[in-house]
């Protein structure tokens, strides 16, 4: 093994607080229907893992450590990638036909209105994705772009119209919001029914609450659990973490997690030796925020690894100078995990995707069409 020294990573700055702010790529094809909840599109056939499909490659390490800085040279044995690029084409492509029934049937198109307010860049671009995104498969898209100085009132105002739009079916409020608006009240402002991110709190407590379903289940956990089914991946019965618990991805990534009956810990910034916990997970869902942050030290053999995280990290040899990298040391981890998920091109493709997927289910739930 050679050892090469090397600076260590630094962090470049932080990523997007919103839940739906991912998907970059966006193309089309085929449906089949499961009547599952939480899980409305899902293909017919699984993109099965195992053992033997893990590959043997030359790899290079260069993940910080407190230790040292180096880059480890070695020939190993990687895990699976969980390709987020490809289930999301597929996902698109199953809506995009499944519209394509729902105009020629009944001559309704889905609508997604979403509402930007402030010049944020990377919110501008965000919602530019989505725009894309709903393009690509047929949604009609409405957008209100309002100044940073906007009032609550006015935000509160194009809600209550876009609630009583019988062409929208979906409301996005593009986060985060100026300092000066409670978000709070924003987002229970969107009517349940059209609250297609899955924030509001009667959807987030009905998906705490045995017996009870969400009309809509958050993005980006929802295409979590989403990868984990097209993967043939089990779940019942298999120790799961979840590292990070926001109101956003963490806290609903453990709510659907026990609702496949895994047996669920959440390991957050209070918690001592997570690194003990993690080693014992079958499942790890990292939603941290924080680069490289699970080293392969952390993770049980043959565990399954989804990486949400999507953190800049100073680059000199990059053009942009930096480049993205998970939660999860990805060169030392997928030495270890029998799956992983890459950052880019992992989870974040999902994200939209299970928007997109939401705002169907919205609009066949409101014209009562299975």
């Amino acid at each position: 093994m050679a050892l090469i020294d090397t600076a260590a990573t630094m962090i470049f700055t932080s990523s997007s607080s919103s839940s739906t702010a991912r998907l970059l790529l966006f193309n089309n094809t085929k449906l089949h229907k499961f009547p599952n909840t939480l899980s409305n599109f899902r293909h017919s056939t699984s993109l099965h893992f195992g053992t033997s499909s893990r590959t043997s490659r030359t790899i290079v390490t260069h993940c910080s450590s407190s230790s040292a800085s180096a880059i480890q040279v070695n020939n190993e044995t990687l895990a699976t990638v969980i390709d987020g690029k490809r289930v999301a084409k597929d996902i698109r492509e199953e809506i995009a036909v499944e519209i394509s029934r729902m105009k020629e049937e009944i001559g309704i198109v889905p609508g997604l209105a979403v509402i930007l307010v402030g010049d944020r860049k990377d919110s501008a671009t965000y919602v530019r994705n989505k725009k894309k995104a709903c393009d690509s498969v047929g949604i009609n898209s409405y957008e209100v772009r309002l100044a940073e100085d906007s009032t609550e009132e006015e935000v509160l105002n194009h809600i209550s119209k876009f609630n009583d739009d019988p062409s929208v079916h979906g409301i996005l409020v593009q986060l985060p919001l100026p300092s000066h608006m409670n978000e709070q009240n924003v987002l229970n402002a969107v009517c349940i029914e059209k609250d297609v991110d899955g924030f509001h709190p009667l959807n987030i407590g009905r998906l705490a609450m045995r017996g009870r379903e969400p009309l809509f289940v958050p993005c980006t956990p929802k295409g979590c659990i989403e990868l984990l089914h097209r993967y043939d991946i089990p779940i019942k019965g298999k120790r799961a973490v979840v590292i990070g618990r926001s109101n956003i991805v963490g806290m609903p990534a453990a709510l659907l997690l026990q609702r496949e009956d895994a047996t669920v810990s959440i390991v957050h910034s209070r918690t001592k030796n997570p690194e003990e916990i993690t080693r014992q997970a079958d499942i790890i869902i990292s939603a941290v925020g924080q680069p490289n942050m699970v080293r392969g030290s952390w993770v049980k053999p043959g565990a399954v690894l989804i990486d949400v995280g999507i953190n800049p990290v100073e680059d000199p040899e990059c053009a942009r100078g930096y480049r993205l990298v998970g939660d999860i040391c990805y060169e030392e981890a997928s030495k270890v995990a029998s799956a992983i998920t890459p950052v880019p091109g992992g989870v974040g493709p999902m994200t939209i995707a299970m928007l997109l997927s939401n705002t169907l289910l919205s609009a066949k739930r409101i014209h009562n069409l299975r």
